[in-house]
């Protein structure tokens, strides 16, 4: 694999789309303790050293590193009217479990600061990432899945045209109890390059 592989970076009107370094951590633990109550409802219980920028900066050092080798993009949204080396992170997504031969498929996460939605960002920015998996990474295949009663997700996956799969049981444990997700999945469209 290229050990110089270039940071992804996709631009849309408000937003910029981005891998951070090591050096972003306090950015990113910004973002996280803003949004410690909001996010905490819909993800994962967080390890005791989440909001810490030691967890952050081995973090972000090891997303560059699963980049690198296709295991994962994880990426953080900046204002792009704010210089990309100071701009505050307001959300974060990531292309998860990247499986290459004949599946081609990765799973989506996302989530968005509370200051900033209801605005469309969440759209503008995860339009951008579905195209750059699908066109510039390869994939076919992007799965997503939401709580059922998280309403604006259904909502943002239905506007990218993710199609509704199914419903799974006690799919992940949050806040302490296993929680039932709706899945719903986006394919490729023809145009895109062929497989890796």
């Amino acid at each position: 694999m290229d050990s110089d592989k270039p940071i992804v970076l996709l631009t849309t009107e408000r937003l910029r789309i981005t891998q951070l370094p090591p050096d972003g951590a306090a950015r990113v633990v910004a973002y996280h303790e803003a949004n410690r109550e909001h996010l905490g409802l819909v993800s994962p219980s967080r390890p005791g050293n989440f909001y810490t920028l030691t967890y952050w900066r081995t973090r972000l050092a090891q997303d560059l590193e699963d980049a690198r080798f296709d295991r994962s993009l994880r990426l953080v949204v900046l204002p792009r009217d704010a210089p990309p080396s100071s701009a505050p992170v307001i959300g974060n997504i990531s292309l998860a479990h990247i499986r290459r031969g004949p599946l081609q498929a990765t799973d989506l996460g996302y989530g968005l600061d509370h200051r900033h939605e209801g605005k469309g960002l969440m759209t503008e920015a995860l339009r951008a990432v579905c195209a750059h998996a699908f066109h510039g990474m390869g994939l076919h295949r992007i799965q997503a899945n939401h709580l059922p009663e998280n309403l604006r997700s259904a909502a943002v996956l239905r506007r990218l045209g993710f199609v509704v799969e199914g419903y799974a049981r006690d799919f992940l444990e949050i806040n302490g109890r296993w929680r039932d997700h709706v899945l719903t999945s986006l394919v490729a469209p023809e145009d895109r390059p062929a497989a890796r």
